[in-house]
């Protein structure tokens, strides 16, 4: 007795031309070209650096500070990751990084030792996504108006609580942390931080129901909602998930600094989102790649590091950055309207 056997069928159930690839197989690939894309770009930026300034940029100390500086806003760029991928924008990372530092850094706090310090970072930092979440979720607020509004609030608090000054941490065992004979096997411990972060930022993106959520409501929310889930829950969960990131992305910068600045995460949120552009990650929504926004991260911080060694001006840096995110979004115009 012969055995019937149905032919191959896309993601829609429609039966597939004869000979076509599945289409799980065209996804891994397109995601794979995006991926060395990037590897390939990362690998050519190392290339330059080292036939530029050889003895420099490939010493060991120079690889693990590129690494060290990616670390803090590698976390930040983790939860905008998810924020871009539902649809939404947060425009107060940096701030909320700044906010939390200089928290976390009283004198106040820092008498609770190690564990005050990271508590208050990372509680400041939910509270402020919190804040967010409720404006945008259940206030009917655009995320635009929203983040910006926690954006100038949050500096003028950290502003106000540092009243100008730089607030110095005392507390030993966080100033160790960022000493050499605290690594491990010769990785720094906030590297080991931003890439348990990354793991567990891929893993709850790609392997989840919260993950699947995120990117049907970023898709199309009110498809989302008729599929049952509660897409104003969903996006206070990120935005809380964003301010998580960015009271752990305080603590690391509290670590590197050895202080609490109300100048602290300048400019974060600009370099986060380029960084998840640039990564694959639709600024529409809908789409997101947490591996492909940590390379963003890694290719930003190794171009500042070449530009650093090569006595390069910073007003160069910030238009080659410019470059960057403009074709980044060009091709993912284009390849969006492909697909």
């Amino acid at each position: 007795m012969t055995q019937h056997v149905s032919p191959p069928r896309d993601s829609a159930g429609k039966t597939a031309p004869a000979g076509a690839p599945p289409a799980w197989h065209t996804l891994l690939r397109r995601a794979d070209v995006r991926t060395l894309s990037l590897l390939g770009v990362l690998a050519a930026l190392v290339v330059i650096g080292g036939v530029t300034r050889p003895d420099e940029f490939l010493d060991t100390r120079n690889l693990q500070l590129i690494l060290t500086q990616a670390s803090v806003i590698g976390v930040v760029t983790v939860g905008m990751t998810f924020v871009i991928t539902s649809g939404g924008i947060d425009l107060s990372v940096g701030a909320i990084v700044a906010l939390a530092s200089v928290w976390a850094t009283t004198v106040a706090t820092q008498e609770y030792g190690f564990a005050g310090i990271l508590f208050t970072a990372v509680v400041v930092g939910v509270g402020c996504g919190l804040v967010n979440g409720l404006l945008i979720a259940y206030g009917g607020m655009v995320p635009f108006i929203a983040t910006l509004a926690m954006l100038a609030s949050a500096r003028g608090l950290a502003l106000q609580i540092t009243d100008g000054r730089t607030q110095i941490v005392t507390v030993d065992s966080v100033l160790h942390l960022g000493e050499r004979d605290a690594y491990v096997l010769g990785v720094p411990p906030l590297v080991l931080v931003f890439a348990a972060v990354t793991a567990a930022g891929r893993l709850l993106l790609n392997r989840t129901t919260f993950g699947r959520r995120t990117v049907a409501v970023g898709g199309n929310p009110e498809a989302a909602r008729l599929a049952g889930i509660d897409v104003r829950r969903q996006r206070l969960y990120l935005y809380l998930l964003s301010g998580l990131c960015c009271g752990i992305a305080a603590f690391l910068l509290i670590v590197l600094s050895g202080s609490g600045q109300n100048t602290n995460g300048n400019l974060y949120e600009l370099d986060a989102i380029a960084a998840a552009i640039i990564g694959g990650t639709l600024l529409s929504g809908g789409r997101g790649t947490v591996t492909g926004s940590v390379l963003g991260v890694l290719i930003f911080t190794t171009i500042t590091d070449i530009f650093a060694l090569n006595n390069l001006q910073s007003d160069v840096q910030q238009i080659a950055k410019g470059a960057i995110i403009v074709a980044a979004v060009l091709v993912q115009r284009r390849t969006t309207s492909t697909t």
